[in-house]
C-alpha cells in the first residue's frame, strides 16, 4: 500500500479514538480535537518509524496524552497565576447530571488511574496498547484498571446517594 494512503486511513480511523479518549481525559471535547490534531501531526512527521511499530495506535495515544499532561499542566501555573493576580477564569460547563458526576470521578483520580480508564474504556485500547502507552507492565495495568474502576464506582455511587436524598 502507499505510503500516503495508509498514513490516511491510519488518520482517519484514530482520530475519532484520540478525540474520545482526550475527550474523557480532560473534559472538553475542544480541547480534545486540538490535542488530537497535534498528536496525529506529530505521527505524520514521525510516520516512517511509526509505521514500522507493533501498535502504531499506541504511539499515537501516547503521544496524545502526553500533550494532554503537558497542556494541562501549563494551563495550571496559568491559573494558578491569574488567580494570584486575582483574576481567574471562572467559567463553568453545564452538562447533564451524570455526566457532570463521572467527569467530576474521573477528575479526583490520580492521573495514571485516569489515564489508565480513559485508555481503556473509553479509547478502547487493548491491554498491551495500554501497557505500551503507560510505559507500565500489563499486569500493573490490569491492576490499575480494577482499582481505579473500584474508585469510580464508589465516588458514583456516593454521587447517586447525595442525589437521592434531596
Amino acid at each position: 500500500m502507499d505510503e500516503s494512503i495508509e498514513l490516511s486511513e491510519f488518520c482517519r480511523r484514530e482520530h475519532p479514538r484520540l478525540v474520545r479518549a482526550l475527550t474523557s481525559f480532560c473534559g472538553d471535547r475542544v480541547v480534545a480535537e486540538e490535542l488530537a490534531q497535534e498528536a496525529l501531526v506529530k505521527t505524520c512527521e514521525h510516520w516512517r518509524r511509526v509505521s514500522n511499530m507493533a501498535a502504531p495506535s499506541a504511539w499515537a495515544h501516547r503521544v496524545a496524552m502526553n500533550l494532554a499532561t503537558s497542556t494541562f499542566r501549563r494551563r495550571a501555573a496559568e491559573r494558578r497565576a491569574l488567580a494570584r493576580a486575582g483574576s481567574a477564569d471562572r467559567h463553568v460547563d453545564v452538562d447533564v447530571p451524570e455526566l457532570l458526576a463521572l467527569r467530576t470521578a474521573l477528575a479526583h483520580l490520580g492521573e495514571r488511574r485516569r489515564k489508565v480508564v480513559v485508555l481503556r474504556h473509553v479509547a478502547q485500547l487493548s491491554v498491551s496498547e495500554t501497557a505500551a502507552v503507560l510505559g507500565m507492565s500489563e499486569n500493573a495495568v490490569r491492576s490499575m484498571t480494577s482499582r481505579a474502576l473500584a474508585e469510580l464506582r464508589a465516588a458514583l455511587e456516593d454521587n447517586v446517594e447525595v442525589h437521592h436524598v434531596r
